[in-house]
């Protein structure tokens, strides 16, 4: 399993990235400092690194050019308030593999996540996702029905693979609100009802009921059973 560090010191943002980063399948251990980050690296060695700039003590410049310094070329990713370039290409320049700009969106942090594993190591889950007449290939946020692409916009399919991921679990509101959005954003329980009442349209029906269920009043869930397919993704229309 791919193993994730995230050092962050705000604790909203690091249960976030904890809890999305844990719900794409990765092992995700958290740091609060860059010391306490650098001793669970060399405990059990990360196979990326998330790491936020502007940390209480060892901050993650003095972190990036340690790891560099002791030839250790883990994949990070830069996470951080800074915006000036400058405070960008010092960060590229210590040798970090991508970089991203506080408040930033989940899913983006996601998608790059993803690019830079498929750059650095292979890719242990296979692109693609078969359920009933469904195809979705997650790397390149695409779903079919029938061999026709769904038009879904970002929010939706992080929603859909929330779900297809999960096949027969209950998600709450309360749960895909931490998951689908981002801390800053406080939407509320309606919010996710209107997204996924847009995402059932899209996906049609099968004899008269949708693919995404009530449950109980309280949340969702994919009921048909989810295969992995191997092979080339489905070509783009």
């Amino acid at each position: 399993m791919i193993h994730i560090l995230v050092v962050e010191d705000e604790p909203s943002l690091c249960q976030l990235l904890l809890n999305n980063l844990g719900y794409e399948g990765y092992s995700v251990e958290t740091a609060g400092d860059g010391v306490p980050a650098l001793a669970a690296h060399a405990a059990r060695r990360a196979d990326l690194i998330v790491l936020d700039l502007m940390l209480p003590q060892l901050d993650g410049f003095e972190v990036l050019r340690l790891l560099r310094e002791g030839k250790d070329d883990v994949p990070v990713l830069l996470l951080t308030a800074r915006g000036e370039e400058v405070d960008r290409l010092k960060g590229l320049s210590l040798g970090a593999d991508d970089y991203l700009v506080k408040p930033f969106s989940v899913l983006e942090l996601i998608a790059r996540v993803k690019a830079i594993l498929r750059r650095t190591r292979p890719v242990d889950r296979p692109p693609l996702l078969r359920s009933g007449p469904f195809r979705f290939d997650l790397p390149r946020l695409e779903a079919r029905r029938d061999g026709k692409p769904l038009e879904l916009t970002p929010r939706e399919f992080r929603l859909l693979e929330i779900l297809i991921t999960h096949a027969g679990r209950t998600h709450s509101r309360k749960e895909l609100l931490q998951l689908a959005w981002e801390p800053d954003a406080r939407p509320s329980a309606r919010t996710v009802d209107v997204h996924i009442a847009n995402l059932r349209k899209k996906l049609g029906e099968e004899q008269g009921k949708p693919w995404i269920t009530t449950v109980g009043g309280e949340g969702y869930r994919w009921i048909t059973p989810v295969e992995t397919e191997p092979g080339p993704p489905p070509v783009s229309s």
